[in-house]
């Protein structure tokens, strides 16, 4: 059986020197088939002639600069049945991927793994347990809510993940993967997990598999900070337009988005000029990008049953509590066992 290991690349010829060195040796530690592939979104700085010269057996995919959608145009080509999808400032420890793989071969109703995520200072917590919550009517997904270190180590189910990933490639693919309506990129991650829920998948944590992420590199150096901020506002909005219909939800937003309009001009006199009347122009940005781009493929029938329990299992109260509904899923795949012997292919 083969593994599909995608790293998704933009102009990161430096990361991928510190970076994939890990993955392929995490990739030759696997008892399965692991195919390691750079997806390379049309970098100018040699990344391409790097990965040839130092990683001849690592497939390099050239492809426009779609972001995370360019992975949607990938796995409709590859075979195997679970896909890695990762950035090219991930560090993968040696014994990583298996645990990864084994829950989506054993369970079902598994859409997603993700590991345990540290910084590269490798103290730093960064997630991927991750919990929703509301801020003054906005949706925040997150994996450092207050008491997140009593669980920070304890298998169960995610809200989402971000850099590192492990998807059912099929489920992935009839989900329609990332929706283009986020590009250049942040919350496509929450969107496509919220999907998955409604569609009756759910995503597990793993933390038995480890990684580091240094986070953000590409998106930082190419928008700023306040750019990053800009455009991660601007797509929660459209996560909540596009996906909920709850009506607590919806009231939750219209009630709290006129004080967040009116904190928004009474900042602008003390912030800079990055900063100013940014959610008047994310809600703007939203606005025209919604009319553009969002597309039936990537809409799922909204179930309001299942909307108000992603939220109510997902909340950060409900994520604190060890040994409650949401850290069980197929026993063998929290121990982390081995698919059957005929659905695997042990290396040599």
């Amino acid at each position: 059986m083969q593994i599909h290991v995608l790293v998704l690349n933009y102009n990161g010829r430096r990361l991928l020197a510190e970076c994939l060195p890990t993955v392929v040796r995490a990739a030759e530690r696997s008892r399965y088939d692991c195919e390691v592939i750079v997806i390379d979104n049309d970098s100018h700085d040699e990344s391409v002639a790097w990965v040839a010269e130092n990683f001849p057996k690592v497939r390099v995919l050239q492809r426009l600069n779609r972001g995370l959608c360019s992975f949607n145009e990938v796995l409709p080509k590859l075979s195997g049945p679970v896909t890695l999808l990762l950035n090219n400032d991930v560090k993968l420890h040696a014994g990583c991927i298996d645990p990864l793989v084994h829950p989506l071969l054993n369970d079902p109703e598994c859409f997603m793994t993700a590991p345990l995520c540290w910084q590269f200072d490798g103290k730093t917590y960064e997630g991927f347990r991750t919990a929703v919550r509301w801020r003054w009517g906005l949706v925040q997904a997150t994996a450092l809510y207050h008491g997140y270190r009593t669980t920070m180590k304890q298998p169960g189910w995610t809200a989402s993940a971000g850099a590192v990933m492990a998807v059912d490639r099929q489920k992935f693919l009839d989900l329609g993967g990332f929706d283009p309506v986020y590009l250049p990129g942040r919350i496509e991650d929450l969107d496509l997990c919220y999907r998955a829920f409604q569609s009756g998948y759910h995503c597990l944590y793993v933390p038995q598999a480890v990684a580091l992420h240094k986070g953000m590199v590409s998106f930082r150096g190419a928008f700023g900070q306040e750019g990053c901020d800009l455009l991660a506002l601007r797509n929660t909005l459209l996560f909540q337009w596009k996906n909920l219909r709850h009506p607590l939800h919806i009231v939750r937003l219209l009630a709290c988005l006129p004080v967040r309009l009116v904190w928004d001009v009474l900042r602008a006199v003390k912030v800079g000029k990055k900063e100013r009347f940014a959610l008047i122009r994310a809600i703007v940005g939203a606005f025209l990008r919604n009319r553009e781009l969002t597309g039936s493929r990537y809409r799922t029938r909204t179930n309001l049953k299942r909307e108000a329990e992603f939220f109510r299992r997902f909340s950060p109260r409900r994520m604190r509590k060890l040994n409650d509904d949401n850290t069980t899923t197929t026993p063998g795949a929290l121990a982390g066992k081995p698919a059957s012997k005929q659905d695997k292919t042990v290396r040599a």
